[in-house]
C-alpha cells in the first residue's frame, strides 16, 4: 500500500482520558436479523482467480507522496492503573462543516481499476450437466441521507471501570440497536435436486442396498425419471437426455410422455419428490409410531435415534402441503411442533407459515430442505436398530423419507448420550459429517521478519592516527536478542502472497514490540482495567464501531450513511494540504512527511459521507491510513484517513453487505453478505479473488486468521466455517450454535476460535480437528463482540444485556492440553457459567449495551457502546 503517514501516537492506555460512570440501567432491544429468504448454492463451492503474486500487484501508492515522521509516544508505566475522570470528548462537529473538496491531482492514478476474469466453478461433489447461477440478479437498497442535521449530534464520552468487583446483573432481554434492513424480493432461480454425498464414502452408506437402487419399474421412480428428463428438455441438454435415456433403459418408459407430464407445474415442485401417498391420515400414524418406537428404546441409543424425529417431521409437513392436504397439515403442525427440540422452534415457526403449495417455491427453509440431505451422526448399533425398524415398515412413509432426505454419518463407538447431542446440534440441516474436517489446517503464525536490521547500529571507526574518539557500537536491544521461533504448524511464507513490508511497516512493528515489552500479563490475580465509550444523543441511530489496531482512532457507522472516526489520543486527524501547497514542499527535508498534513484542517473528529444505507461493519488497515466500510447499498467503501475521502468502490454483492474485515497483513480484506457468500478482495482489484459459497442463509461475520492464510464466517444457518483463502475451499465445518452468529475472534497462537452470537452463548472450537471445546454461558443477551487479550490469557464477551464477561482462557487450554482429542469422536465439553467454572468477573454498565471490545498493546480493554436512557 502506499506510504503512509503514522496517524497518532500510541494510545495512552486510557489512563488520560477518562469520564465519569454512566447513568442507571435502560431496557435492550433484539438483534438485527436476518433479511429475507433468496436461492440458497446446492454445495459449498467457489469462484476463483489465480492470487496475485506479491512483486506483481502493489497495493495502490498515491503519487509523490510519503508519509510524517511517528510522534514518539509517552513514556507509560508498566502496571496498569485506574484512569482518573477527565473532560469529555466535545461534541462533533456538523457534517457540512467537515466536509472539504479534495484537489483531482490527489485522486489520479490511486487505484488501478484493472478488471481480472472470473471463472466460476459451481459443480458440486456429484457430476451434474445442468449448470445454474448461483448469483441473483442485482438488486439495490436505497436510503437517503437526511437533509438536515440534528441540534444534538452524537458525544463520545469515556468511562472508566476500576478493578472493583462488581456484582453481575442480570439484564431483561435486550434488542437489537442496528435498524431492521428492508426486505427485498427477490429472483428465486428453479433448483436442481441433487442427491448430495458431503464427501460420502461409499463403506459409510448407511440405506439398505435393496433401497438404494432405483428401480425404473416403480412408478415413483418413473415419476422422477421424467421429471429430470423434463428439466434437462427445459434447458435444451439434448445430448445429457440422450444419455440418460440409454443409461436407464428408457425404452421400458415409453409409455409415459415426457412432454405431457405435469406441464402446469414448475420443475422445481416435480422434482420435489414430494408425492402422494394416499390416505393423509398416515403421516400423522407413521409419525406417532416412530415417536413410539425411539421412546421405548434402551436409553443408551434412545437419544441418538431422536435426532431423526426433527427432520422426519418437517418432511411429512412439507409432502402434506405439496399434496394439497393444508387442513391436515396445519393440524399435524399444531399437534407435534411443541414437541421438537427448543433450538429448532424458531425455524418451526417460520415453517408453519408454510400452508399452500405456491408458498414452497419462494421459502428458504423448503428449499433448503428439498435441495440438502439432513445429516446426523449416528453410532453403528443405533443405526442397525434403526434400519431393521424401517424394515419391518416398509409400507410406511418414514423409510421413503429417510433414504430420500436423511444421511447418517456413521462411526464406530459408544452411542452418544443426551448432552454431546446437543452440544453439536441445532444447524439448518444438521450436525457436520467428520470429512467435512479431515483436511489439514495450517493453523501457526509466520514467521515474523528480522526487524534487528532496524535498530541502527554505529560500527567502530578505524584509527587513522588522529586523536578523534572511537564510536561505539550501540547495544543491542534485549527486545531483538530473542530469535523467533518456526512453527511447525504454520504455513509456508510463500503459500499466500503477501505484501512485502516497507519501512514505515518495520517501524510500526517495533514500537508495537517496545509497547508490547511494557503489557501486564493478564490472569486470574491480574485482571484488565476497562476504560468504556459511551455514545450518546444517538441509540437508535449507531449501527456499529471499530477500534484502530494502535487504539488511536475509533469509527462509528450510523443508521443515516455517515461514518464519523474519532482521535482517542490527545493527537487530533489532520488531512493533507491542497496540491498547489505540495508542490511546494521540500520533498528532501527530513520532516516531509509532517509538512505534508494541513495543522489547520486538525480536529478531534471527521465524517465520511458516501454510503446510501446503514453502514453495518468497518475496518482499519494495519497502517492506519485506510478504513473499509460495508452497507446496505451492496457496496463497499475504502477511504482514505490523510485526504478523508473515498477511493474505490467494490460493488460485486447482490445484497447488503454485512460485515468487511482487513487482513492483518494488509492488502486483502473479506466481506460476508445477505447473498450467501462471502468473498475475498485485494484492495487494488475492482473484482473479488474468490467467492465462498456454501452457508444456507446470511453471512453475517467474517474473520481473518492472524497468518492470512484462512477466513472464518458465521452465518444465520448456525454454522461455523473456515475457508482456504488459497485453494476456495472450505477445511471446517462446525456446528453447534442455536442460533445466528454474530461475532468470531481468533486466539492469538492462531489454532483455537471463539464464536457468539443471539443464542448468548460463547462456543470454542479447535481448528486443528474441527471440534467444540467449551461452552461458555452466562450473558442474558446477544453477543456481538469478542476479544481475546494480547497475552492470550483472557477471553472477554461483551452483549446488549450491558455487561462485558472475562473467562479464564488459560486455564482452559491448559485441561484442553492435557486430554487427546485426536482419537475420540466426542470429545466432553468444557461449560463454563456465571456461578464458576471459567468466569473470572462479570463487569456491567447501567445502560449501555455494548457494541466491541478491544484489546490495547499493554493490554487495557476498551469497550465502546450506546447510552439507551430509561425514559
Amino acid at each position: 500500500m502506499a506510504e503512509n503517514p503514522s496517524a497518532t501516537a500510541m494510545q495512552q492506555d486510557a489512563e488520560q482520558d477518562a469520564s465519569s460512570a454512566t447513568p442507571p440501567s435502560a431496557e435492550q432491544v433484539t438483534p438485527n436479523t436476518s433479511s429475507p429468504a433468496i436461492a440458497t448454492p446446492p454445495m459449498p463451492t467457489t469462484t476463483t482467480v489465480d492470487l496475485p503474486a506479491v512483486n506483481a500487484i502493489a497495493p495502490p501508492q498515491m503519487p509523490t507522496i510519503a508519509t510524517p515522521a511517528p510522534v514518539a509516544a509517552a513514556p507509560v508505566p508498566s502496571v496498569v492503573s485506574i484512569p482518573q475522570p477527565a473532560a469529555t470528548v466535545p461534541t462533533p462537529v456538523s457534517v457540512m462543516q467537515t466536509t472539504t473538496a479534495v484537489p483531482q491531482t490527489i485522486m489520479t492514478n490511486i487505484v488501478q481499476q484493472q478488471p481480472t476474469t472470473v471463472v466460476t466453478n459451481v459443480v458440486p461433489h456429484q457430476q451434474q450437466s445442468v449448470m445454474s447461477t448461483i448469483v441473483p440478479q442485482q438488486q439495490t437498497v436505497v436510503s437517503t441521507i437526511p437533509t438536515t442535521i440534528l441540534s444534538q449530534q452524537p458525544t463520545l464520552v469515556q468511562t472508566v471501570v476500576s478493578q472493583q468487583k462488581i456484582a453481575p446483573s442480570v439484564m431483561p432481554q435486550q434488542q437489537t440497536i442496528v435498524p431492521t434492513v428492508v426486505q427485498q424480493k427477490t429472483v428465486v432461480l428453479s433448483n436442481v435436486v441433487q442427491q448430495q454425498q458431503h464427501h460420502h464414502q461409499p463403506q459409510q452408506s448407511t440405506v439398505d442396498p435393496k433401497l438404494e437402487k432405483i428401480d425404473a419399474k416403480t412408478p415413483a421412480d418413473k415419476n422422477a425419471l421424467l421429471a429430470v428428463l423434463q428439466l434437462l428438455r427445459k434447458y435444451n441438454l439434448k445430448g445429457t437426455e440422450e444419455i440418460l435415456k440409454k443409461e436407464v433403459n428408457f425404452s421400458d418408459l415409453t409409455s409415459l410422455d415426457v412432454g405431457a407430464m405435469h406441464s402446469e407445474s414448475e420443475v422445481s415442485s416435480v422434482l420435489s419428490a414430494y408425492k402422494s401417498e394416499g390416505d393423509p391420515v398416515a403421516y400423522e400414524g407413521a409419525y406417532n409410531d416412530l415417536k413410539n418406537f425411539v421412546e421405548s428404546s434402551l436409553d443408551i441409543y434412545k437419544h441418538e435415534l431422536g435426532t431423526i424425529l426433527y427432520p422426519v417431521f418437517v418432511h411429512m409437513y412439507l409432502e402434506l402441503v405439496f399434496n394439497g392436504h393444508e387442513r391436515m397439515a396445519i393440524k399435524f403442525m399444531q399437534k407435534f411442533a411443541p414437541e421438537q427440540e427448543d433450538y429448532y422452534q424458531d425455524d418451526l415457526k417460520k415453517l408453519a407459515q408454510v400452508t399452500k403449495i405456491n408458498h414452497l417455491k419462494d421459502n428458504e427453509l423448503t428449499e433448503t430442505f428439498n435441495s440438502n440431505e439432513f445429516i446426523i451422526r449416528m453410532s453403528r448399533d443405533t443405526l442397525s436398530i434403526l434400519k431393521r425398524h424401517l424394515k419391518e415398515k416398509k409400507k410406511s412413509v418414514v423409510p421413503n423419507i429417510v433414504q430420500e432426505h436423511l444421511y447418517f454419518d456413521m462411526y464406530e463407538g459408544v452411542a452418544r448420550n443426551k448432552q454431546q447431542i446437543d452440544a453439536t446440534a441445532g444447524a439448518m440441516v444438521g450436525e457436520a459429517t467428520r470429512q467435512d474436517n479431515k483436511a489439514r489446517v495450517y493453523y501457526g503464525l509466520l514467521k515474523e521478519p528480522d526487524l534487528q536490521l532496524m535498530q541502527l547500529e554505529e560500527e567502530e571507526e578505524p584509527d587513522n592516527g588522529d586523536d578523534r574518539p572511537k564510536k561505539k557500537k550501540a547495544k543491542r536491544d534485549p527486545i531483538f536478542s530473542k530469535k523467533s521461533k518456526t512453527d511447525p504448524n504454520a504455513p509456508m511464507v510463500d503459500r499466500m502472497p503477501l505484501p512485502e513490508l516497507k519501512d514505515f511497516d518495520k517501524q510500526e512493528k517495533v514500537r508495537a514490540l517496545r509497547e508490547a515489552s511494557k503489557r501486564v500479563n493478564l490472569g486470574p490475580e491480574t485482571l484488565p482495567s476497562i476504560c468504556c465509550y459511551t455514545l450518546l444523543n444517538s441509540p437508535h441511530s449507531v449501527t456499529s464501531a471499530e477500534f484502530a489496531e494502535d487504539s488511536s482512532m475509533l469509527a462509528v457507522g450510523f443508521s443515516n450513511s455517515s461514518i464519523k472516526v474519532w482521535s482517542i489520543v490527545p493527537q487530533k486527524l489532520r488531512a493533507m494540504k491542497s496540491a498547489e501547497l505540495l508542490a511546494d514542499i521540500d520533498k528532501e527535508a527530513e520532516d516531509v512527511l509532517v509538512r505534508m498534513m494541513d495543522e489547520k484542517s486538525a480536529e478531534t473528529t471527521k465524517t465520511l459521507i458516501g454510503h446510501h444505507g446503514p453502514v453495518y461493519t468497518m475496518s482499519f488497515s494495519p497502517d492506519r491510513t485506510m478504513l473499509l466500510s460495508c452497507s446496505e447499498d451492496c457496496s463497499i467503501r475504502l477511504w482514505s484517513l490523510q485526504i478523508w475521502d473515498c477511493l474505490v468502490v467494490y460493488k460485486g454483492h447482490c445484497f447488503p453487505v454485512w460485515s468487511v474485515k482487513f487482513s492483518p497483513h494488509g492488502f486483502y480484506f473479506a466481506t460476508s453478505s445477505h447473498d450467501k457468500t462471502a468473498r475475498l478482495w485485494c484492495t487494488d482489484n475492482p473484482q473479488p479473488l474468490r467467492i465462498f459459497s456454501g452457508h444456507f442463509s446470511d453471512v453475517d461475520v467474517v474473520q481473518f486468521h492472524p497468518n492470512s492464510n484462512y477466513i472464518a464466517t458465521g452465518s444465520s444457518d448456525r454454522t461455523v466455517r473456515l475457508w482456504d483463502c488459497v485453494t476456495g475451499n472450505h477445511v471446517r465445518l462446525m456446528t453447534g450454535h442455536k442460533a445466528p452468529i454474530y461475532t468470531l475472534c481468533f486466539s492469538v497462537e492462531g489454532r483455537f476460535l471463539a464464536s457468539a452470537g443471539a443464542d448468548k452463548n460463547v462456543l470454542l472450537w479447535d481448528l486443528a480437528h474441527g471440534h467444540l471445546l467449551a461452552e461458555l454461558s452466562g450473558h442474558t443477551g446477544p453477543i456481538h463482540t469478542l476479544a481475546f487479550s494480547r497475552c492470550g490469557n483472557i477471553l472477554t464477551s461483551g452483549s446488549l444485556d450491558c455487561t462485558a464477561k472475562l473467562w479464564d482462557f488459560q486455564r482452559l487450554a491448559k485441561e484442553i492440553a492435557l486430554e487427546d482429542v485426536n482419537v475420540t469422536h466426542n470429545p466432553d465439553i468444557k461449560r463454563g457459567d456465571n456461578q464458576g467454572g471459567y468466569m473470572l468477573r462479570s463487569y456491567a454498565t447501567k445502560s449501555t449495551p455494548l457494541l466491541n471490545l478491544h484489546y490495547t498493546r499493554r493490554n487495557v480493554l476498551l469497550a465502546v457502546g450506546v447510552f439507551e436512557s430509561n425514559s
